[in-house]
């Protein structure tokens, strides 16, 4: 069996966000941590490894700085990292990043792809199903169980209160969350060999199937209005009430708002 998992290098947002001139983020200038759903995509793609024998590449595209997020994978046991970077892809939104890590990814052997359900910088769950839709393969995102069944996977769905099962035929992508599993540490011996591993290079050259019109920040249809690090909140409303009108107020409002 052969995993592909795809990580972002995320910033640390307890270190605060900059950004460029064109509202982009400057992550050359902020401290960076493995984006928290990739690493429980990761750790999924290490169980099946330690259960199955996978084979476990992981791929990530960004800065040349991005390699740290590689060697963390490698030390916390992954076999084989991929760096895409190239000065065409910066600035990519989720499209053009997917058409990106798709074109990538067509140059490996896959039964299954995992990514995180969606990184904290961005937030939109769009890159995963994306790279499915672009290479034609079944989707199943909000993972929060993992099973495999001769060539078929079988995943629980993440829905409201409750969970979808669903079932399907490999190759296939899978999301996964955060809640997924606990990541493992990396181990002191990962870490030496992490370190001494050689990390596969990838540009715009090596990219299969994508055109030039899809990549980077002129491939990118979305157009970033303003950006911001800080959201003010409104001062809010205070009131004295006695307990019984209390309860009266607070159910006007909600029904205000259409809470109930």
């Amino acid at each position: 069996m052969k995993v592909v998992v795809c990580v972002k290098q995320v910033p640390d947002t307890k270190g605060g966000v900059k950004f460029n001139p064109d509202g982009t983020l400057d992550r050359a200038a902020m401290l960076t941590i493995m984006n928290p759903d990739d690493k429980a995509g990761l750790e999924a793609a290490l169980r099946l490894k330690d259960k199955y024998g996978a084979e476990v590449t992981v791929v990530t595209m960004g800065l040349p700085k991005a390699e740290e997020v590689l060697r963390e994978a490698l030390a916390m046991g992954a076999d084989k990292g991929i760096l895409v970077t190239d000065r065409v892809l910066g600035g990519a939104d989720t499209w053009a990043t997917s058409q990106t890590l798709a074109g990538a990814i067509r140059n490996l052997d896959y039964d299954i792809i995992i990514t995180g359900r969606q990184a904290i910088d961005g937030d939109t769950a769009q890159v995963g199903p994306q790279i499915s839709e672009h290479l034609g393969i079944p989707v199943i995102s909000y993972a929060q169980k993992i099973e495999i069944e001769g060539d078929s996977v079988i995943v629980e769905r993440q829905y409201d209160d409750r969970y979808h099962v669903l079932k399907a035929k490999m190759p296939c992508l899978i999301t996964a969350l955060a809640e997924l599993n606990e990541p493992r540490y990396m181990t002191p011996g990962g870490i030496f060999d992490a370190y001494n591993a050689e990390i596969t290079t990838w540009g715009r050259a090596d990219l299969k199937d994508v055109d030039d019109s899809n990549l980077g920040l002129k491939g990118s249809p979305t157009q970033i209005a303003r950006a911001s690090d800080k959201v003010r909140k409104g001062q809010g409303e205070k009131v004295n009430l006695d307990p019984s009108e209390s309860v009266s107020y607070i159910m006007g409002k909600l029904k205000e708002k259409h809470v109930i």
